[in-house]
């Protein structure tokens, strides 16, 4: 691994500068790019300090090449050494660190997000968000809503009362510290994370390393759990018709429930048929594709309000499918109708650590990841929706079907003759394997071919025995076609 080349963040390596992806937490911006000039470089830290703080490093072009500051005349060059004080109101925790790379200078813009104030531009109070890796302006509104959810994130910023050293789980800290090729106390790195603050000689913990590195964060922070449910049937019912037949509770930090519940859920689901229209062969998939529902849990677990406490995150399992129930309200800046490109941390410690580690590369980009990993499922779209105060996300499957749509002998035949069938052909296949069954009408739309031409194949399927109509009559236009089963 190579060596740090800065003071402030370890993980700041000459590799890290030239290669590391632009996204919330890093941008870097080269000599003789657009949007160099220090009134735009100081909206980019204000919208990093609006955001979940991050890095800026100024001298690096965006194909990794370093430009060198000491091109500038001395004035230029004292405009970027001013530009926090010049252009940021209120007075803001950002850290300037001038280094030298292969003889050239670079300036490392180190912000620290601010929990409670919100930034402008000092001479025209504009306020910028940083979403994802760009720079957003925001309106009133926007601004209240960002006003309003810093209040929320404070819970993670607050100190845990009592919080004992032999409640840290060890081996997961000195993981962390390795990943950040941090060379000192892996205490003393919580503190330059802001996980932590040392008072004299003893250290305090905050809400968010509790979360994240406590043996069990239940005992200073009540349902930081997770609750699995599996329900026998598509309802939840109680009484005597009361259908549960799982019931498990997670209880462990951040980073160690993920990882227990990506096992325990892999064995919990089941597999289906997956027609693969390339090779024509029926490929066995799990119930859910692992990124979607891995990522349902992982942006659950960042994003849900820890401060509404007696509330865990709930996984329901149902024949037909998930639901993932996340306490507190969406995140300012999110709705559900743009759910899929905004973003905004509501625990951003615990973000930032969990990128850190490696369970997310972006978490603006695991919502997209959950829709992109179900359509190459062929199945249904995500279903988000708020209710109560709480944010739901539901994963449908398609196993009830599948499992009774098509018989062994059938898939084994069109395999066999996949190469065999015209495109038109393929897709009659294809639609009546993902929808269980059709009328003629319906495959018409979908395939785009004449009435007769289509149902000259259909009729042909029939009689080489892949299909069966539903119908005794000869013209029945609404007589379903289907796999047959035996």
């Amino acid at each position: 691994m190579s060596d740090s080349i800065s003071k402030i963040n370890t993980l700041v390596t000459k590799e890290y500068l030239q290669t590391q992806v632009e996204n919330q937490y890093f941008e870097r911006k080269g000599l003789g790019e657009k949007d160099t000039k220090p009134t735009k470089i100081a909206e980019e830290l204000i919208g990093m300090l609006n955001a979940d703080g991050g890095i800026l490093a100024l001298g690096v072009l965006d194909n990794g090449t370093f430009t060198d500051l000491n091109t500038l005349e001395n004035n230029k060059l004292d405009a970027y050494r001013t530009l926090v004080f010049d252009f940021i109101h209120p007075a803001c925790n950002i850290e300037l660190e001038e280094v030298k790379i292969e003889g050239n200078l670079i300036f490392i813009y180190h912000v620290e997000q601010e929990v409670e104030r919100v930034f402008c531009r000092k001479d025209n109070e504009n306020v910028y968000l940083r979403v994802q890796d760009t720079n957003r302006l925001l309106d009133r509104d926007r601004i209240k809503k960002l006003e309003y959810d810093k209040t929320i994130r404070r819970f993670e910023e607050e100190v845990a009362k009592n919080f004992a050293l032999e409640d840290l789980d060890q081996e997961l800290l000195n993981e962390y510290k390795e990943k950040l090729n941090y060379k000192g106390n892996a205490l003393d790195l919580l503190t330059k994370r802001y996980l932590a603050d040392k008072k004299t000689e003893e250290y305090q913990f905050k809400n968010a390393s509790v979360l994240l590195f406590a043996k069990d964060p239940e005992k200073y922070i009540p349902s930081a759990s997770v609750r699995y449910i599996r329900y026998e049937g598509t309802e939840a019912l109680t009484g005597v018709s009361h259908n549960v037949v799982k019931d498990e509770r997670f209880e462990n930090n951040i980073p160690r429930l993920i990882d227990e519940i990506k096992v325990f859920l892999k064995a919990s689901f089941k597999d289906y048929y997956f027609l693969d229209m390339e090779s024509g062969k029926f490929k066995k998939v799990p119930e859910y594709p692992e990124e979607a529902w891995l990522e349902g849990i992982v942006n659950a677990l960042c994003h849900r309000s820890y401060n509404v406490q007696g509330n865990a995150i709930y996984i329901k399992h149902f024949n037909d499918r998930l639901e993932i129930r996340n306490s507190g309200p969406l995140p300012a800046q999110v709705t559900i109708e743009n759910i899929k490109s905004e973003r905004f941390a509501r625990n951003p410690r615990v973000a930032r650590v969990l990128e850190d580690l490696g369970y997310v590369r972006q978490l603006n980009e695991g919502v997209s990841r959950i829709y992109e990993s179900m359509e190459k499922s062929m199945l249904s779209i995500p279903e988000y929706n708020e209710s109560n105060g709480n944010v739901y996300l539901i994963l449908r499957n398609k196993i009830s079907g599948h499992s009774k749509t098509i018989h062994d002998s059938v898939m084994e035949k069109i395999e066999i003759d996949w190469m065999k069938f015209n495109d038109t052909q393929k897709k009659i296949f294809y639609y009546l394997f993902a929808n269980h069954k059709a009328t003629l009408a319906e495959i018409v739309d979908f395939v785009k071919i004449n009435e007769n031409t289509v149902r000259g194949y259909l009729n042909k399927f029939i009689t080489d025995g892949f299909l069966d109509k539903m119908s005794i009559k000869q013209r029945d236009i609404n007589a379903l076609y289907m796999f047959k089963k035996q």
